[in-house]
């Protein structure tokens, strides 16, 4: 690639974004990343990353996101607060970690709201997958053990966390095209041509001769 491009994907629960951003990265030959990022994290600050893995698990099921909005700003607390393992502060040396790769590497990088983070880069392509509601049972019931309203509350359950954790630091609507440079419906196109659409917009974006 003659520059580095980053493509954030952010996606509703069995839609295939995560598939979609694979093979993506594969067919471009850059990095993958989705959970990587927690240990990269765990690098950067020092921090357990067992604390990262927890406080995620932790937010999916106690509904953490009651509290009020704490919209990331770029801020990072430093070891002699309280609040240094904060999930807010594990956010932010998340993005800090996000915003690293942007400037260093060409990437795919699976939520985690990277395009928010990543706002104000102009190497950066946001993607938001999306499909109707059958298609995301019909998907989700390949990889979850579970049929009828039990895989629909499952999947409800998930996107709830997604949208929350996305409205908590960003103070933004998850499925808001607008926050997205792309939005689309994985039913209608096909993993496939999701990827190559992203590719053409980049093409588009970027210059023809962006992934020579």
């Amino acid at each position: 690639m003659k520059k580095n491009i980053v493509i954030t994907i952010a996606r509703q629960y069995g839609s295939g974004g995560r598939t979609v951003g694979e093979m993506l990265a594969n067919d471009l030959g850059i990095h993958y990343y989705d959970k990587e990022l927690i240990k990269l994290a765990s690098e950067e600050s020092g921090i357990n990353e067992g604390l990262f893995l927890d406080a995620d698990e932790k937010l999916r099921n106690n509904g953490f996101f009651k509290v009020p909005v704490n919209v990331y700003k770029g801020e990072i607390i430093g070891p002699d607060s309280k609040d240094f393992t904060s999930t807010d502060n594990l956010f932010n040396f998340q993005a800090k970690s996000i915003k690293k790769l942007a400037e260093t590497t060409s990437c795919v990088i699976i939520g985690r709201a990277a395009n928010f983070v990543l706002k104000d880069y102009d190497n950066v392509l946001s993607v938001f997958v999306h499909a109707p509601h059958d298609f995301l049972m019909q998907e989700a019931g390949k990889v979850q053990p579970l049929k009828g309203k039990e895989l629909e509350k499952f999947c409800a359950r998930e996107d709830k966390y997604r949208s929350d954790y996305y409205t908590h630091h960003t103070g933004q609507k998850w499925t808001d095209a607008m926050n997205y440079d792309l939005c689309l419906d994985s039913s209608k196109l096909g993993f496939e041509k999701c990827v190559e659409a992203i590719k053409a917009h980049a093409k588009v974006r970027f210059g023809e001769d962006i992934f020579d």
